[in-house]
């Protein structure tokens, strides 16, 4: 996928996920099932791990080689990131502490929903600033799947909201 292809994706799953949760009453807003998140704590979460990503691209590329390293294989395709996250998520993978979400009230709903897409407008706007073969040589650190190229940080947070649009809709089902 080009970082084009994946800005456009990233753009449309995030605001999917986002008019779903403007979408909601009050009462799903904040129902929550068998010990699993609300949406409201689905949509927080997801601002959560935007964030850090978001400022991590604010600094200048040598910097990141500097803290994090460079790239010393070929970035995987999008269905093998997948496979690695489904993996870790099988074998009891969760999410690390600092974006685990907090009670979230109904009335927090449209801040964090506005916060989330304006982040998400600049991680595009970051993204826009590299060039295409950046993206396979800079790597960050991720927590659950260690450390991954831009490209599959990309990857993973596309994917990210997906999955959590599809446990929303899941559990609010059940």
């Amino acid at each position: 996928m080009t970082k084009n292809e994946i800005s456009r994706q990233l753009h449309e799953n995030h605001q999917a996920f986002i008019a779903m949760m403007l979408g909601f009453t009050e009462a799903d807003f904040t129902k929550s099932t068998a010990e699993k998140w609300t949406p409201g704590q689905q949509l927080d979460h997801i601002r959560l791990s935007v964030k850090p990503l978001v400022s991590a691209l604010a600094y200048p590329d040598f910097i990141l080689r500097l803290l994090f390293g460079k790239a010393n294989r070929d970035s995987k395709t999008y269905d093998q990131l997948i496979a690695k996250y489904k993996k870790a998520l099988d074998n009891g993978g969760a999410a690390s502490p600092r974006f685990v979400p907090k009670k979230v009230s109904f009335q927090q709903r449209e801040p964090i929903a506005t916060q989330l897409s304006a982040l998400v407008r600049k991680l595009e706007n970051r993204i826009s600033g590299y060039p295409e073969n950046k993206l396979d040589t800079l790597i960050l650190p991720h927590p659950l799947l260690g450390k991954l190229t831009l490209r599959e940080m990309l990857y993973f947070t596309n994917y990210h909201v997906i999955h959590h649009h599809q446990l929303t809709n899941r559990d609010l089902n059940a």
